[in-house]
Formats: structure tokens, C-alpha cells, sequence
């Protein structure tokens, strides 16, 4: 969307990545029109990896749930590092068998060595000190990599103030190499991706984009979104009718795992930014229900009804992702507007006064954007992007 020149970045991936790692800048990129391939050593395109969640459910150390399942889009052994303009490495446990691992590391190093972007998160610093990159350069990951990264000769830096994985929010960039803690940082990673990549990010105003949610919204439909348009500079936040100001919502991984529906699998947690009392339509430019199962919960509740509504009478932007438009349906704003859902949503929007578009991933209807779910999200990202002025070019 807006580019001048196409750009392309490839991911190495393995199994028991970190789910939000590869999936989030998979996509983001993706709806600003870069291309991406995903790759694995021991893996063929259209093969599967496993993700993992990992995430804090009161433990001393964090938890590793199961994950979406990934699937790869191109051929590992046929990368020119020559076609890309940059290279992610999510975090992960895979890293570590990756890090010694002859035919990765060189395709790292080669990366360095063109002076490329190499974006790494959590734990595959790990295969930057394998492959002899981190001397004499700053680089933060998760704690227990420090001792990694000092061995290997490298700088450690460590964002101050964290008390909480949602207070991680800082991407170090030192020469081409850019690292972070983890997924919480994902606005600034892709920020600072962006720019490291030749981006320039244009808008007509300031955005504020509200995002109505609750316990077990879909683990992407909420988080892709919501640090895709931090990533460009919106203020953007979470609210629930039930939970203040920094309490948090469970998430729900839906997959397809070969059923007749998809399967449901505990998420990632996300953090409330807003008190309900304090929300105002009038500080907000567009309101985005993602879907999983907290719509279903939301339109028992007039509170949310009435919000959504009132969005519509003032024409904001609205936006909704997969069950999210059974809230829209609910409040009323679907009648006469073309829209994309699935199979399950159909039946709310045809008595919700809904025209199903039913060949397409998403639509656009005048100041309405809906998706039929998470895998339509890059082409959601880039038109609601649009309707809010925001676009992006590479020079």
C-alpha cells in the first residue's frame, strides 16, 4: 500500500516458535505491501509448523501453551539472500537447534554482511552470537540470554522499569542488528523495522482507535491490528465493560485442525488500557471488534451495544473481524452494507440487514471494514489504514 519500490523480508521459522513472533510481523508487512516467505531448514512450502504461547499465568517462569499452527510459504533451500530487504527471527525454542544449525547461520551472516535488518526477539539473539554477530553490539532478549550475549561478546542493554511482560516496550537498534525482550514490543519492533527498511510512514491527523474486547477475543483478530496501527503512530486501546484499566483478557487460538469447526485453544493474555467509565466516542476515530467468543459475551451487554451504536451515529470508522459481526449485527450498523464473514456469522448478517460478500476475505462499505477472520487480516490492516489516512511507502 503507497509503496514506491517493493520490498521483501524472509523468516526462518521452526517448530515451537513463538506464535505471535512469526505471526505478527507475517502480516503487518504483508498489508504494506512487502512481500514475505517463511522458511524452514527441515520443511517443504505448504508444511506446517507448531507455535507456542508463552505467556505468565502466575508461575515463576512463564508458560508454553500450543499455538496456531503455521504454515510455511516457500522453500528453504532456493533463499537468495540477495531478494530481501531484511530477515526476522522469532524467539522460540527452535533457536536453539537452530543456532547450530551450518546452512541458517550462513544465511544470517550473509544478512550481516549485505547490512541488511536481522530482527530477533526473546531467544534467537541465541543465533546471532552462533553466528559471531553480536561483538561490540547492544542487544537486549529475554533475561536468561544475558550471559549469552555478554560471552559473545556483546553489549547487554536492559529496558528499564519492567514490572509486568505489558510493560515491555522497547526495540534496540545497534547497525542493522534489532532486538527486543519479546512480542510485547511489537509496535516499536515494526516502527523501527519499518524505518530500518527505507519507510516513511504518512498521515492527514492523529488516530485514536478503541478496541472492544473481552475474555477469549481471537488470540490475532485482537493483538496483528492493534500493534500494527501503534506501529503507525496511533494512540490505541483496550476496553471491556467488565475489567479496569490494567487488568487483563484471556485469548483464544481458533485453527483449523481438520474438524468441522475450528479448534479452541487458551491464548495469549492482553491488558486493559481504558476504564469503561472514562471512554468516549468522541476521543475515538474508529472502534475495531475483533471476533473469537467475546462478541458472543459482549451482546449481552447494553453497555456494548450502545457503544458500538454510538460510533455509528457519530460516522467513525468501524471495524469488525470475524464473530465480531454479530455485535455489529446487534447494534444495527450492518444493515445495507456489504460484508465479509464466515460460514458461522451468515445467518447474524442476513437478519442483521447485512449483503454477504461471500467470495472475498474482507470488504470495504463506506466507513464500515469487516473481515471473514484472521487470515484476511494484511488486506483488513492496509483498507482500514486507508480510511484513517495512514499509509506507508518505501523509498
Amino acid at each position: 500500500m503507497g509503496s514506491v519500490v517493493e520490498k521483501s523480508a524472509l523468516i526462518i521459522c521452526g517448530d515451537y516458535m513463538e506464535d505471535f513472533e512469526v505471526m505478527v510481523p507475517f502480516q503487518v508487512l504483508q498489508a504494506f505491501g512487502v512481500r514475505v516467505d517463511c522458511v524452514s531448514p527441515t520443511k517443504l512450502p505448504g508444511q506446517k509448523c507448531f507455535t507456542a504461547i508463552h505467556v505468565s499465568l502466575g508461575f515463576e517462569h512463564y508458560s508454553e501453551l500450543p499455538g496456531h499452527s503455521f504454515t510455511l510459504n516457500s522453500n528453504f533451500n532456493e533463499v537468495e539472500v540477495g531478494c530481501y530487504d531484511a530477515l526476522v527471527i522469532p524467539g522460540g525454542r527452535f533457536t536453539e537447534l537452530f543456532s547450530v544449525d551450518d546452512r541458517v547461520l550462513s544465511i544470517v551472516k550473509a544478512f550481516a554482511e549485505a547490512g541488511k535488518p536481522i530482527v530477533t526477539t526473546c531467544h534467537s539473539q541465541l543465533i546471532l552470537a552462533a553466528a559471531g554477530l553480536l561483538k561490540g553490539k547492544k542487544c537486549t532478549a529475554f533475561a536468561s540470554m544475558k550471559p549469552v550475549i555478554e560471552l559473545a561478546g556483546g553489549i547487554w542493554w536492559e529496558q528499564p522499569g519492567i514490572t509486568s511482560p505489558f510493560d515491555i516496550t522497547a526495540c534496540l537498534k545497534d547497525g542493522n542488528i534489532l532486538s527486543s525482550i519479546g512480542w510485547p514490543a511489537h509496535a516499536e519492533i515494526l516502527k523501527t523495522l519499518f524505518e530500518s527498511m527505507g519507510a516513511r510512514i504518512h498521515t492527514t491527523k492523529a488516530n485514536s482507535v478503541l478496541f472492544l474486547c473481552g475474555d477469549y477475543v481471537e488470540d490475532y483478530e485482537f493483538n496483528v491490528p492493534f500493534r500494527a496501527l501503534q506501529a503507525l503512530g496511533c494512540k490505541v486501546d483496550a476496553v471491556t465493560p467488565s475489567k479496569k484499566k490494567g487488568e487483563t483478557c484471556v485469548t483464544a487460538i481458533h485453527d483449523d485442525e481438520g474438524a468441522q469447526a475450528f479448534s479452541e485453544k487458551r491464548g495469549h493474555n492482553l491488558v486493559i488500557t481504558a476504564n469503561w467509565s472514562d471512554v468516549s466516542v468522541y476521543d475515538y476515530d474508529c472502534l475495531v471488534v475483533p471476533g473469537g467468543r467475546s462478541p458472543e459475551l459482549l451482546v449481552m451487554n447494553d453497555k456494548a451495544v450502545t457503544l458500538v451504536k454510538e460510533f455509528a451515529e457519530k460516522n467513525r470508522v468501524i471495524a469488525g473481524v470475524g464473530q465480531g459481526q454479530w455485535l455489529l449485527a446487534a447494534a444495527g450498523v450492518l444493515k445495507g452494507k456489504r460484508c465479509a464473514c464466515g460460514d458461522g456469522m451468515k445467518v447474524m448478517v442476513k437478519i442483521g440487514g447485512g449483503e454477504l460478500e461471500e467470495s472475498k476475505g474482507f470488504v470495504s462499505d463506506g466507513k464500515l471494514v469487516t473481515a471473514v477472520g484472521w487470515p484476511a487480516l494484511p488486506s483488513f490492516i492496509s483498507h482500514l489504514s486507508k480510511l484513517l489516512g495512514l499509509s506507508l511507502s518505501f523509498e
